[in-house]
């Protein structure tokens, strides 16, 4: 059946966004971006100071503009004050409260109350440190629940979590496969693995998008079934915070973890967050002063009082370089709403999905393995490329200032960010990308 494509040009698209103004609030990399420093491809296109088609947000999302302001502001603040801007802070964001300036706007984002929400460490570290406190295995209901081909890092930290309690991975790990045939999960699968292994199983943990489909799984529904049976259930929202709608405190989500550099744009390695249900937030687990009520912290008394709800979990003072970064691109989401975004990136991508679909020459050379129901989707669509021509398809993209990424042997994901990506870039994106595979395949003769 042939796809029909919207009557309106990129251009109109564009005009009729009421978020385009956010756009303005990022730096784009230009084309050179992949380039090495020196080269002639390097001087070639910084003379024509074109800027990227920057689709590699699930990755690392771009650089607000603030960011550097805020993280200039606070290295001058070191400079000029010292330890005294522990408290005295002349832009009135003391270090001993960094995390307070993210908190709120975090807790917005991941429909969270603010106590359910701490912005602290990194994702693998934070996860280890939530199932320190939600994993407690006993010697008939031990089992772990994960998708199969899992992020690798969750993958490890699961794995490493059943040996440290004195289980073997390939005994405690049920890992949930597509059906042969397909490249995602089906609900009904999962629910049935639940069921099925029920009496067995003390922790779920499922990523809330996976980062290889682009798949979005049914938080809500997963979370019910599984707490009906008696499990515990985490989430690792690494693809799913500042991309999809989340509603965890009224989902009765037990706990979840997440980074901040892909959607949320805080930089490489930003830092990252939790949630803990106030239901759940008295749980034992592993201690530090950071996590110790704050009118005794420095009582220095060695008698640990933890704050209620989820800061009660943390451990360390947060780099305040790294919070601010947050705080850059938090600022930019106050500015709208996950809803609003949430529907751009449903149009933005479906427009792309249309566009890619509607060439049969071209589209017949890869297959989009992510979901085709947008409500079943983040801002990703992944490419199975046939035919073993994804390595200089991904080179031309690349040499033509497109940015995606690759992930072996044969798919190309391409994200679409609300925040900053236009229809023109997904048309011009699309266009060069059929320009790509003809170009490879009349070189091979096909």
């Amino acid at each position: 059946m042939e796809t029909q494509l919207p009557k309106q040009t990129p251009a109109e698209l564009d005009a009729a966004d009421d978020l385009r103004f956010l756009r303005e609030e990022f730096c784009i990399p230009g084309c050179n971006a992949a380039a090495a420093p020196g080269t002639p491809e390097s001087s070639k296109v910084q003379e024509s100071n074109r800027k990227s088609i920057y689709l590699c947000g699930n990755s690392l999302g771009l650089q607000p503009k603030e960011t550097r302001q805020l993280v200039l502001e606070e290295l001058q603040v070191w400079a000029d004050h010292g330890v005294y801007a522990h408290h005295l802070h002349p832009k009135f964001r003391p270090w001993i409260d960094i995390d307070s300036t993210v908190t709120e706007e975090m807790a917005k984002i991941v429909g969270a109350l603010h106590s359910e929400v701490a912005v602290m460490g990194s994702l693998t570290s934070n996860l280890h440190f939530l199932m320190a406190a939600f994993y407690k295995p006993t010697t008939s209901r031990y089992k772990i629940i994960i998708e199969d081909k899992a992020f690798p890092s969750d993958h490890y930290a699961v794995e490493s979590q059943s040996w440290w309690h004195g289980f073997s991975p390939d005994d405690a790990l049920i890992c949930v496969p597509p059906r042969p045939g397909f490249h995602t999960l089906d609900t009904s699968d999962i629910l049935k693995v639940i069921e099925d292994n029920s009496e067995s199983t003390a922790l779920i943990l499922f990523s809330g998008v996976q980062y290889y489909t682009g798949q979005l799984f049914d938080i809500e529904r997963i979370t019910r079934f599984a707490k009906d049976h008696g499990i515990v259930v985490g989430w690792d929202l690494a693809h799913a915070v500042g991309n999809v709608e989340l509603r965890l405190h009224d989902w009765d989500v037990d706990f979840a973890v997440w980074c901040s550099y892909k959607y949320l744009n805080s930089g490489p390695g930003g830092i990252g967050g939790i949630f803990v249900h106030k239901n759940q937030s008295s749980q034992s687990r592993l201690t530090g002063w950071w996590g110790h009520e704050k009118a005794t912290r420095f009582a220095m008394e060695n008698n640990f009082s933890a704050i209620p709800g989820a800061a009660g979990f943390q451990h360390s003072n947060p780099s305040v370089l790294a919070t601010v970064c947050l705080l850059g691109s938090l600022r930019v989401f106050s500015r709208t709403t996950m809803k609003a975004l949430r529907a751009k990136s449903i149009h933005l991508t479906g427009y792309m999905e249309k566009l890619l679909s509607s060439d049969p020459e071209t589209s017949r050379y890869f297959e989009i393995i992510t979901p085709r129901n947008p409500h079943e989707r983040g801002a990703q669509l992944s490419l199975l490329f046939k035919d073993g021509i994804m390595e200089q398809v991904f080179r031309i993209l690349e040499q033509s200032g497109i940015i995606v990424d690759k992930r072996q042997p044969d798919v190309i994901r391409v994200a679409p960010a609300p925040l900053y990506n236009t229809y023109q870039e997904i048309f011009d994106f699309s266009i060069k990308l059929q320009e790509a595979i003809l170009e490879v395949i009349n070189g091979r003769g096909d």
